[in-house]
Parts: structure tokens; sequence; C-alpha cells
């Protein structure tokens, strides 16, 4: 793969985030690829009651008042990205051949532009080329109805897709006869719901942006908000003004924790920055479930020196089960053990207790994929919600649990039926509502994709936005599976190398952008979708661009043409109807899952509404109808070698998920450069490594090492034995069975390796 790197720049890393350098940079993105005109009219619409859903994170929007600017520096790279002028056309296609787009960059791809036709590249071929459309659903639905059985068919969902796009899906999908609906969450919070559910008995967070106003303390634990969620830093910010304090949990020093200059500001913009985390503990890679036991142990120890004080019994007694079994757990479990687990000291951790247990213990704990992505995730979430059920800090006023949601709509897929293991109840649902018989199977999530297609099981492979390839760990072994397809097909808007690694066949189908005019089935007026934000609220999303071109189809118009060809109406479901009318889409929604009463009533308010979150109420919707504490042993990640390091996978700041919107990494000090392993400046010395110098990085598994080259050293603030690089890029690490238990997510933040120059 070619590499963008001319000279690599380093600087100091940064010690707070945003500020007018984030200001410079959102304009710059702009203004050099959609234009002063399209670009600015862009931003003025994202995230506006009235405009359209940011493409990029989850975060959500507040319920009242919306600044003019309602939007962060990574929104306004997102918007850069989709709102571009620059295309990708039939003639591109002419002029590069697929070999030579392979050796081109992921930042080089999405520099290009967008798609503006279908294309199909053919079994043999060497360059795509312009195919109809409706010779490509033909296309598409023969091969589906050629298949020995339904699940031969793999059907993956991006978490951008709308809730409309998602929800017709998922129907044409379980019409045609297979659960195979493996989405983005199973690589990311899918260990969150499955941690969340058999807890509290609902698998999203529990709070909104008002109680993260009006918490006593804040954990941000395995998370960056400074670069995946910058909106977020405005509600910490809020917290401390309002006397709350945040406390950072991560093994590295990220700037987006230490600091924020609120860029709509006036001390933002002079770069005078609010201090966030009161208390920085720079954890063991892997070590966060020793610190909540630790945490625990010292809530029970003080409860005893109290009288009974600290703990909420009496919310233990009428909301909870295995209290008992629990308190067993943390009693035999040794401070030496978790000193040694987290890697933080004893008094570090009793200084965090004494925050938590203060005031009116108004705890909030967020995280993200620094804890979904280890093996032991299931179990680390549910020692989270152990310590919060010992305080009774959840369904109550500025206290909960907040999985901070990593894409725009990715809850809003699961809500809408996304999920290769759908509810017994939302079968039924959806059964009483369109008189069909929805294959109660079990699917394939990710992983277990990916593996069918390596089997030659699975012979059908479409994806409904992302770039599977890039987002999949064991890229080599996910590129062969790909491969082995007969038919590969992917719904987009930009050129990634998901497009590249095709089966026999594959097909490119572009859509219209969550920026732009939707007028599909002749509307006079465009048409809205709408998405599901991080704290449950769902909220209509109109785009307001010009198409970049004519020949774009909407997602959910893909969808509904593809089902008709492929399946076929029903006396109950009329595809192109569906397709060409979202209100009776959100009509098909109100009619089969629970909490959409009403819904394009309740959508068209401004802002519009929260889903009944029975939590809040401390309604327990589990199997003992009670919240459940968990008894698990502490565990953590094991090395098989002594002298190796564990090396986690992170985002740059200039990318988002898989799109790479630039080269540098500036809040870590990184410029002009992708190709980096952030290390431990002793770990350096002990390996005789210097700066920049470059390394070959291998990783240890029982399948055998995996090993990659060309990536530049660079000392970092982090503990002994942790590294850490960028993704997609080291990706290839990262074996397709190395997966958390329960969840069967990628651990992608727990991989061993070793370290030395490159001869």
């Amino acid at each position: 793969m070619q590499s963008e790197d001319a000279n690599l720049k380093l600087k100091k890393a940064k010690t707070w985030a945003a500020g007018s350098p984030a200001v410079i940079s959102s304009l710059k993105h702009v203004m050099s690829t959609a234009g002063p005109v399209r670009g600015t009219k862009a931003l003025l619409d994202l995230n506006q009651t009235a405009g359209f859903d940011c493409p990029s994170c989850a975060w959500p929007d507040p319920d009242d008042h919306r600044a003019m600017t309602e939007f962060c520096e990574n929104g306004a790279k997102s918007i850069a990205s989709e709102a571009t002028s620059f295309t990708v056309d039939p003639a591109f296609f002419e002029k590069y051949s697929v070999a030579e787009l392979m050796e081109k960059s992921d930042y080089w791809h999405d520099q290009q532009g967008r798609l503006t036709h279908p294309m199909v590249l053919e079994e043999g071929a060497t360059h795509y080329k312009p195919i109809s459309w409706d010779d490509a659903f033909s296309l598409m639905a023969k091969e589906l109805k050629s298949l020995n059985h339904p699940d031969e068919a793999i059907f993956y969902t991006s978490g951008r897709t709308s809730n409309e796009a998602a929800f017709i899906y998922q129907l044409f999908v379980r019409h045609f006869g297979t659960n195979n609906l493996p989405d983005c969450s199973n690589m990311c919070h899918e260990s969150s719901g499955s941690a969340l559910v058999p807890s509290v008995g609902i698998g999203k967070g529990t709070v909104t942006l008002d109680d993260m106003h009006h918490a006593d303390v804040i954990i941000s634990v395995g998370q960056n908000p400074g670069t995946n969620h910058p909106r977020m830093l405005g509600s910490l910010e809020e917290c401390i003004e309002n006397g709350g304090e945040v406390v950072a949990i991560n093994p590295l020093k990220e700037a987006g924790l230490l600091g924020f200059a609120h860029p709509q500001r006036p001390k933002g913009m002079m770069n005078r920055a609010t201090p966030l985390a009161d208390q920085y503990l720079q954890v063991k890679m892997n070590g966060d479930m020793a610190i909540f036991r630790a945490l625990a142990k010292c809530i029970v120890a003080e409860d005893k020196k109290t009288e009974g004080q600290v703990i909420d019994h009496q919310f233990i007694a009428e909301h909870t089960t295995g209290f008992e079994s629990y308190l067993g757990a943390v009693e035999a479990t040794s401070w030496e053990q978790i000193l040694e687990d987290s890697g933080i000291e004893k008094s570090e951790l009793e200084r965090l207790a004494s925050k938590i247990i203060a005031k009116d213990k108004k705890l909030i704990t967020c995280w993200a994929m620094g804890v979904t992505q280890q093996k032991n995730a299931v179990d680390t979430i549910r020692e989270i919600v152990n310590v919060h059920l010992l305080l009774g800090a959840i369904g109550r006023h500025g206290a909960g649990l907040c999985p901070v949601r990593g894409h725009s709509n990715v809850q809003g897929d699961r809500t809408m039926g996304i999920y290769e293991k759908l509810p017994e109840e939302q079968h039924l649902l959806l059964e009483k509502a369109f008189h069909f018989e929805s294959p109660r199977k079990h699917g394939y999530d990710v992983v277990e994709a990916i593996e069918a297609m390596h089997k030659k099981e699975a012979k059908f492979f479409f994806a409904m936005g992302g770039n599977f390839l890039q987002a999949a760990p064991d890229t080599d072994f996910t590129a062969e599976a790909l491969q082995n397809c007969d038919l590969t097909a992917h719904v987009v808007t930009k050129l990634n190398r998901s497009l590249l690694v095709t089966g026999k066949t594959g097909l490119i189908l572009p859509c219209i952008g969550r920026t732009e005019l939707d007028f599909t089935g002749n509307a006079t007026a465009p048409q809205f979708i709408t998405c599901e934000n991080s704290m449950g609220i769902v909220h209509m999303s109109t785009g307001r661009l010009k198409p970049i071109s004519d020949t774009l189809m909407s997602e959910p118009n893909i969808v509904a043409h593809l089902a008709d060809k492929a399946v076929g109406n029903t006396e109950h479901v009329n595809w192109l109807e569906l397709g060409a009318n979202y209100d009776l889409i959100r009509d098909a929604i109100e009619a089969s899952i629970p909490g959409f009463e009403n819904f394009n009533e309740r959508v068209r308010t401004p802002g519009g509404f929260y889903l009944q979150n029975d939590v809040k109420d401390r309604v327990w919707n589990t199997a003992t109808k009670k919240a459940n504490f968990h008894k698990s042993e502490l565990s953590i990640f094991q090395q098989s070698k002594s002298d190796t390091l564990v090396l986690q996978t992170l985002r740059s700041h200039d990318q988002y998920n898989t799109t790479v919107y630039g080269l540098d990494d500036r809040y870590r000090g990184i410029g002009n450069e992708r190709m980096i392993v952030f290390l431990n400046p002793e770990d350096m010395k002990e390996r005789g490594i210097k700066p920049v110098q470059l390394v070959q990085i291998t990783s240890h598994w029982d399948d055998g090492d995996r090993s990659l080259s060309g990536f530049k050293a660079i000392p970092y603030d982090m503990p002994r034995g942790a590294a850490a690089a960028y993704f997609p890029e080291a990706n290839p690490l990262i074996p397709i069975g190395s997966t958390a238990d329960i969840s069967n997510t990628p651990t992608s933040k727990a991989i061993e390796v070793s370290i030395a120059p490159q001869a």
C-alpha cells in the first residue's frame, strides 16, 4: 500500500482540545472540498432541528437551544467529506484499474470525491464499468434466488443507515428467510448490550444530557472524546461548571480528557481551556475491571465503617438480586491482585472512591471501545454496573450508565431490528403486522459472517454502508472471505477499499448522502429520514444540498427495489410503495416496534422525542424483573511471553471510523503520517528503539504470528508495557478468532506484540 508520507512532522502532544485550531481545521476541510457556498450551507444546517443529523458520532443535540454552529471539528470533516464537489464517475473507473486503486491509500480514496453511478466489476475484469440500476437489481436478485438456502446470503449494516432504511432492510431480509444481519455494533458496543441487558434490562444508556450536566462525578473509561465524539466535551465542561468532577481512566494521556477550549465561547476561541479530568488514572492495558473492583472494595469497607451509610441498602433490597454473592466476590479479591492488574496506586483508587461516595452519589460512568474490545469486556461492564447498583446510582437524576455510541444511528439500527439474534417478542410483532413467518434461527454476527464466507458457506454479501474490509479484524483473512463470494455489493457514497476486494462479481451502489435533498417518489417536498442518538432521542433529518449526481438513489429506495425483485410483494407489503414514501415506512415501524406510537406525528416535533427508557423509572426488564449483580472473578489479558507488549488500535484525530480525512493527529503531535506506533520511552530504550525509528510489529497468537513493518516508533506518555497504533493499518495483527467472551467482539484493544527495530 502506498504511503502519503513525505516528511513526518512531530510536535509536543497537546494538553487541551478544540479552541481556535479546531475552527481553523474545520473551515480548511470544508472550504477545500465542498467550497464556500455548498460548505457553508451544509454547516449551518448541521444538527439543526430543521436540518440534517451529523453523519459522524451519535452524541445528542441539546433539547432546548441549539447554537448556530451546533457541530464539532469531526462533524465538519464528515460534512466536508460528504458534501465535496469532487466526483468519482465512470471516466474515473475507466482511468484506474482495481489493481491501481488498491495501491492507493485510504486517505487518497476519500479525497477523490463522491460516487455518481452504479458500477459493476465483472468476473475476470480489471476495471469497473457502468451498469443500470435495473440491471444491478436484476443481477442481485438472480444471485439471491440461485442460493441453496437464504442463510448463504449476508446483509451487513453500517451505523450511518437511517431508521427508515434499516427497518425496510431487516423486513426484506427476514422475508427473504434469514437473520444474517451482522452490523457494526458487533465490532464495537456489542459487549455493552451483552452486559447491560441481563444486568438492567436494556442495552442502551440510562442517562440524558441533563443528567450529565448535573452529575457529581463523571467517570470516562476507555474512551477519547476529544477525537471520537468532541461535542461530549461541552457536557463535561458544563458538569464541572455546575460543581461536578470528571475522572479519566485511560492508558494514554489524551488532550480531550485534560482540557477543553470551547470554540463557541470567547475564552475558548482565545485558547483558554477549562481543565477537565480532576484525576487521571493511566491504567494498565485491560486493567479497568480491577479499578471498578477496587471501588467496590472501598465502598464496602466504608459502608462497614459508617454502619450502612454508604451502600444504598434500601435500593438493593427493593430493586436488585445477587448482592450477597457479589459481596463475597468483592471480599475474596485481594488488594495485591487489584494493584497488580490495574497498575494504579492504592491511594489513587481510594481517592476516586471517596469522590463517588460523597455528596448525593450522583455518578455517571461513560465508556467506549477501550472497554468493549477486550476479552473480558462483558465482565468489566458488569463490574461497572455493580458499582452503580451498590450506590443506587442508576434510575435517578444525575446518575446512570452511558455507553458512548460511535456512529450516528448505530443505536437506531438495532432498535429497528438490525440484529442477528432478534428477541422472540420482536419476531411476533413483525409477524402480526406483516403476516409472514419470520425466521427464528440465529444469524451470523460479523466474525461468524467472515468465517462463513471464508469457508464458502456464504456466497452473497451485501453491505448497507460502511467499509467492511477495513473495519473488520484480520484484514487478509477477511479479504479472502469476501473474494470467496459469488457477488459482493456495497451501498456507499465514497470510494473505499472494500469496493476493491470483491467476490467474483462486485457492485457499487451509490446513494444519496445525509446532507442531500431527497425527492424520492416524485415528492413535492423533500423526504426526511430519522435517527436515534446515543441517549434514545428519535429525531428527523432532512438533507439540504442538491445531490452530487442525478443518478443516485436513496438507501430505502435501493432496498425496496432489491426486495421487489428478490422476494416480490405480499398482500401486506408493497416494497416500491414503501421505498417511495418514507411516511409509509414509519407507519410500518409504528405497527411493529414498541415506543413508536404516532411516529409520523411525534417525530415532526422539533427535536423529536425520547424513547421509553424503563431504567429511568427503575423498572427492570430482566428475567428476574430486578437489576442483577453479577459475580465474576477478576481477570486481565494474559500475555504468553514475559518480554512482550500489549497493543491497542485507535483512531487519529483526522479520521472517523475507517474514513481518513487527513494525515495529521494534532492532539498527539503527529503530522503527515499514519504508520505510527506509540510506545513508553522506557520500553523503547529497553528494546534499543530510537524515536522515529522504523520497527517491525509481530503479534503472537495460538494460530501463529502476524507481522507488519514500516511503522515509526513514537515515544508517548503511557504505561510501561503498552503500545498503540492506528487502525485500520494495524488490523492485520488481530486474528479472526480473538474475540470477547459472550459478545464475540474482536479484541482490538488487547494484542500481544513484540516490537523490534526493522532490519
